[in-house]
């Protein structure tokens, strides 16, 4: 069903009044359309199923070579699942996969707000610095 279609039956029924069989019979669809056409939220939406990749069926063999040398190339697990399409579909999915294989890193990197880091005391007890004058 078009968004046309969704607004004419929702404004033949809610701005004229006209019952939901008439309707259906009018714009010649099924009465079970019209209730959801008037029971939906919004108009209807295209969506597409998503179409998969030919890396799909590899992404158990990549994982477990990925699992053994977090860091091997992808040209290597290439050739060692038997890859032989375009490299760059598969080094992309390597790429997606790698870091939930590789360590964590030994340092880890530190981030500061401006001012949050300061080492300086914002006020110094009195006498310290000597007398004020």
């Amino acid at each position: 069903m078009s968004v046309e279609d969704w607004a004419e039956i929702r404004r033949l029924h809610r701005a004229e009044g006209l019952p939901i069989k008439l309707i259906a019979r009018t714009l010649g669809i099924s009465r079970n359309t019209v209730r959801a056409a008037l029971a939906s939220d919004g108009p209807p939406r295209y969506e597409r199923k998503l179409a998969g990749s030919a890396v799909d069926g590899f992404e158990d063999a990549i994982r477990a070579q990925l699992k053994d040398v977090p860091t091997m190339p992808a040209t290597v697990i290439a050739e060692r699942v038997g890859w032989t399409q375009g490299i760059t579909v598969l080094r992309d999915r390597v790429a997606e996969l790698r870091p939930a294989y590789q360590p964590p890193e030994a340092f880890g990197r530190s981030e500061y707000r401006p001012g949050a880091a300061s080492t300086a005391r914002a006020s110094w007890p009195s006498g310290i610095c000597g007398p004020r004058l």
